[in-house]
């Protein structure tokens, strides 16, 4: 299908886009990379008059690394944090998460604000933030907020961000050198949607497992942190036993949603599977790798 009849604008800062999206009461969208915006307004899967591309702005497409923090604007796309050598280092499991993200012609023009806006509880980089205790920055007419990346995402296609509001940035906790991590997820073909993804990181203290993060995608309305599997692995020693526990703890009592292309049962026994498996990488990588 085409286009509808829209409006096009590009305002040169933001203070005019959060103007023009309150003058346009809801009936604005934001245009950043355009990967899953533009073929849903085609297919009138969603709506709008205006279309307010942020390209113009500066200092949406920088990436900062500091002591506290990595920070990513929202127009930094995926090429952009593949690319960045400083990255695969100071947070290499966004690294490793960006690989699986569609194809490359995406990953050229696809950027941080707009998949977090976009809100697709199968995309990696929503499930990165919630697995890594993200903070995601907004401003609109009331000035800047930050929401946790757990409470930003509610329902599929559905966040906090008000109509009259645009992303900023996107806020990770600095990366400890010696932290362990594994990216594992499963789709039909490269590049599609994942029927069920695994994030895991975690550090090691007197042999055993310190401060797990496990997170889920694909498999319900948002991402999702699995804290029963985390309480499994906290203080353990790892080994193939606890990691099938924790796996085990993780999916038990999760609400598995069914579709076209695959049932609540199977999504769980796969993301059982895959968060076993992303464990066992997790562990046998050296710190660094």
């Amino acid at each position: 299908m085409k286009l509808p009849a829209i409006t096009y604008l590009s305002p040169f800062s933001i203070e005019e886009t959060i103007a023009l999206l309150d003058q346009h009461d809801g009936d604005a969208k934001i245009l950043s990379g355009g990967q899953s915006l533009m073929p849903m307004l085609a297919f009138r899967l969603a709506s709008c008059s205006i279309l307010i591309d942020i390209k113009n702005i500066n200092g949406l497409n920088e990436i900062v690394v500091s002591d506290r923090s990595v920070t990513l604007g929202a127009r930094v796309r995926w090429r952009d944090i593949e690319q960045n050598t400083t990255l695969s280092v100071a947070h290499p499991l966004l690294v490793e998460a960006v690989k699986h993200v569609a194809h490359y012609a995406i990953r050229n023009r696809g950027t941080v604000g707009g998949s977090l806006a976009h809100g697709d509880p199968a995309s990696e980089l929503p499930a990165v933030a919630v697995a890594c205790g993200a903070k995601i920055n907004i401003i609109g007419p009331a000035g800047l907020r930050s929401v946790n990346a757990e409470d930003f995402f509610l329902a599929p296609l559905m966040t906090a961000l008000e109509h009259n509001e645009m992303i900023v940035s996107l806020e990770l906790p600095a990366w400890p050198g010696d932290r362990r991590y594994a990216v594992k997820e499963f789709a039909r073909r490269k590049g599609d949607f994942a029927l069920a993804g695994a994030i895991v990181q975690f550090e090691m203290k007197d042999g055993c497992i310190d401060q797990p993060r496990i997170g889920a995608f694909g498999v319900g309305d948002q991402p999702l942190r699995l804290s029963e599997a985390e309480g499994t692995l906290s203080g353990s020693p790892p080994n193939a036993e606890i990691f099938a526990r924790a796996a085990a703890a993780g999916v038990a009592d999760l609400d598995i949603r069914s579709d076209i292309h695959a049932d609540a049962n199977y999504r769980r026994a796969l993301l059982e599977t895959l968060i076993m498996r992303a464990l066992d990488e997790a562990h046998a990588r050296r710190p660094h790798d």
